[in-house]
């Protein structure tokens, strides 16, 4: 079986998946990469990303090479390209579409800013033209977030065939005794971490409200606040004007090793994010760093991987009062922690990684090419995604994201 990925260029959330079916299929694997990283991603350290993939194929480069590989494939994975309409790769990918041959898209929200704009007349005719007229060919959506399938099923897209999905991060594997020195001490200092820009979206105050609760609680613990953005002097002076300078590090930008490593050291993950957060892989990477996570509901990644009380806590529509009374329950409670650290460590080792994504999407391009009926699975990927209810209008007028 041939398969080829084609996203604008790739990145190091996609290597994982992609180097699963490379195992698998060999030279029968294939990324094209629409168009070059841009210069904010090169400063960012991308630019090194996939630069040695044995699999990566440039459409900038080798046009006549990349438009045989997107239209010969036996099944073609179609993320967001960037493609402008009416350019050479918009036109292969339209021809592919209306091809009649297998086609499974992969997608963030389309409407994460509210789904009040399915509204608009010419964004109707936008998505009729990208996604409602393939509703009866053999094109799937894998929905890379928990209120995908919502967004997609108001414009009566993609009907009964949409699956969970998401990123797929390198996967750590531990020890049974790693992860007995991971887990939470009675009497211990409790360690917490923050890892994300720091912008509006992701709230990272929340962190600092974390520490002022615990302290007023006489709770031993620290907060690692790892990350950098426009709000970091405002976080200062919250930290200093409220006396928890001892309890607070305000770590920085670090690179993704040195990331890990913290939350390899933390107890609890603090997931502030509201609902523009179309995944959030921190929480992939922290549930496998065997962290305990109180997360936003609001945020893609959340509903798909964290169980209440079972790997994970929740709160709902960006309340602190109701996140901190999950760090209450939580921080007073060092036998959840524990269960909550090894449920969330269990989750991603056994499920929600890049080995078992792939080795279902291939059992699914068996089915869909070969005529045969898909024998879904229960939870995970390639689950059903059933469609849940997204902040509303009302919901959207109570953040204030300008700053990102």
């Amino acid at each position: 079986m041939k398969i080829t990925f084609v996203s604008n260029f790739i990145n190091h959330h996609q290597i994982p998946f992609c180097g699963v079916l490379f195992e698998k299929l060999s030279e029968d694997f294939s990324f094209v990469q629409i168009m070059p990283m841009d210069e904010e991603r090169r400063k960012m350290g991308w630019s090194t990303v996939g630069a040695e993939l044995p699999y990566l194929n440039k459409f900038y480069e080798d046009e006549n090479k990349c438009a045989d590989l997107i239209r010969n494939c036996d099944v073609l994975l179609l993320g967001w390209t960037g493609a402008e309409r009416g350019s050479s790769a918009d036109r292969v990918i339209e021809e592919r579409l209306s091809s009649g041959k297998p086609v499974i898209r992969i997608s963030e929200r389309i409407y994460r800013e509210g789904r009040y704009k399915a509204i608009s007349p010419r964004g109707l005719a936008a998505k009729y033209r990208e996604h409602i007229r393939f509703r009866r060919k053999p094109v799937y959506m894998l929905c890379a977030g928990s209120y995908v399938s919502g967004d997609f099923s108001l414009i009566g897209a993609y009907p009964g065939k949409m699956f969970r999905w998401g990123y797929f991060p390198p996967l750590k594997k531990y020890t049974d005794s790693e992860i007995h020195n991971m887990l939470y001490r009675d009497g211990e200092r409790l360690e917490i971490c923050f890892a994300a820009r720091l912008i509006k979206l992701k709230h990272p105050e929340f962190a600092v409200y974390a520490a002022e609760f615990l302290k007023n609680k006489g709770k031993s613990f620290h907060v690692n606040i790892v990350g950098d953005g426009p709000l970091r002097n405002e976080l200062e002076n919250m930290i200093k004007d409220r006396g928890l300078d001892e309890y607070i590090s305000l770590v920085g930008s670090v690179g993704p090793e040195k990331v890990r490593k913290i939350m390899e050291q933390s107890h609890v993950f603090l997931f502030n994010s509201n609902y523009l957060e179309g995944w959030g892989a921190v929480v992939n990477e922290a549930m496998n760093s065997a962290c305990a996570v109180i997360a936003s509901y609001e945020a893609g990644a959340v509903p798909f991987l964290v169980t209440e009380k079972e790997n994970g806590l929740t709160y709902d529509k960006g309340r602190k009062e109701e996140f901190l009374a999950r760090l209450d329950e939580l921080s007073g409670n060092p036998a959840l922690i524990r269960k909550l650290q090894k449920s969330a460590y269990e989750t991603i080792s056994n499920e929600w990684n890049a080995e078992v994504a792939g080795a279902r999407l291939l059992e699914f391009c068996d089915c869909i090419t070969g005529g045969i009926e898909y024998n879904m699975p229960q939870t995970g990927p390639m689950s059903r995604a059933e469609v849940l209810p997204a902040p509303g209008f009302f919901r959207t007028l109570q953040e204030d994201n300008h700053l990102q």
